[in-house]
């Protein structure tokens, strides 16, 4: 596979002049040129809706994938004014394209489900500001849980859409029915909103657990890192240099079976565990209290 990290300035990211030019272009070169079986480009890396790309840039998008022996994953905003937008993830692979009334659309999509507060939706509260601020894109509709994988070669890639990986119970959904438990977990990320700080470390991590718990490989294509691969004991295999312009090459093999997390997960979730921690906490703070007398029996709560 191929994991593209364009290292777009976060500061130009959505400006029409600089870095939206220069997304559409490098992440175009390299879908177009890759030669990698999957190409995966991370978390909006066409910051635009595809109303709104150059004329031909989606259709060209789309038929570059139509017909051979390579697929793609691709983070792109989609919607309208009138049905809402989703941050989303698109695949593309031979023969996975239908027509409507606006031209081909991918089959594959995924909507980002666990979104950012103020950043990604509004609370109910506060949609007052959006409104008065003309923010089209600064209310995002929310996609459902357990979401299908985009099936290639043999294997169910499941997409995650930034920090989604941090919730465990929500990837757990997909584990519910072994047939179709993803074998490969593919985060994509634009992790420049943080700089380069303590935050990159973090984020890979909470993916090198979510590969511990599941058993699954985890590939990471970020706007500036870290973009990864990550096999199913949770550790690094590749990596690319941070806050740089590459593209990491790697393979990865898929896998199967359901660990006891995962089990567990899908069907319960973590609210037991909950229940279980608050009732530790409630019997160590009992304990704590019965030696010094306070629940003595009969005393009223007081030591002779």
């Amino acid at each position: 596979m191929a994991l593209l990290q364009g290292n777009i300035a976060q500061g130009e990211k959505f400006q029409p002049g600089t870095g939206v030019v220069d997304s559409l272009r490098w992440y175009g070169e390299q879908l177009s040129s890759a030669t990698a079986p999957l190409v995966v480009a991370p978390e909006t890396a066409i910051p635009l809706l595809p109303q709104q790309l150059p004329q031909g840039y989606w259709r060209a998008l789309q038929q570059r994938f139509k017909t051979g022996t390579q697929a793609a994953m691709v983070g792109i905003p989609l919607g309208d004014a009138t049905a809402g937008y989703t941050n989303s993830v698109v695949g593309f692979k031979p023969d996975m394209v239908t027509a409507d009334a606006t031209g081909d659309v991918p089959d594959y999509r995924y909507d980002k489900h666990h979104l950012v507060p103020f950043g990604e939706f509004i609370p109910p509260l506060f949609r007052w500001f959006t409104e008065m601020m003309n923010i089209p894109l600064g209310d995002f509709n929310r996609g459902a849980v357990g979401q299908a994988s985009f099936n290639w070669q043999g294997q169910r890639l499941a997409p995650n859409v930034c920090y989604e990986d941090l919730f465990g119970e929500e990837l757990g959904a997909r584990f519910i029915d072994p047939a179709a438990a993803p074998t490969i977990f593919v985060n994509l990320s634009n992790i420049g909103w943080f700089g380069n700080t303590v935050a990159i470390d973090q984020h890979l991590n909470i993916s090198r657990m979510r590969a511990l718990e599941f058993g699954r490989p985890f590939i990471r294509a970020t706007n500036t890192g870290d973009t990864a691969i990550i096999d199913f004991t949770g550790r690094v295999t590749r990596s690319l240099p941070r806050y740089t312009r590459g593209v990491l090459l790697g393979e990865v093999q898929g896998r199967n079976g359901i660990t006891p997390y995962a089990w567990w997960v899908s069907r319960f979730g973590l609210w037991p565990l909950w229940l279980l921690a608050g009732l530790i906490v409630v019997l160590g703070l009992v304990r704590r209290l019965w030696p010094a007398g306070k629940l003595l029996p009969g005393r009223g709560g007081h030591a002779p």
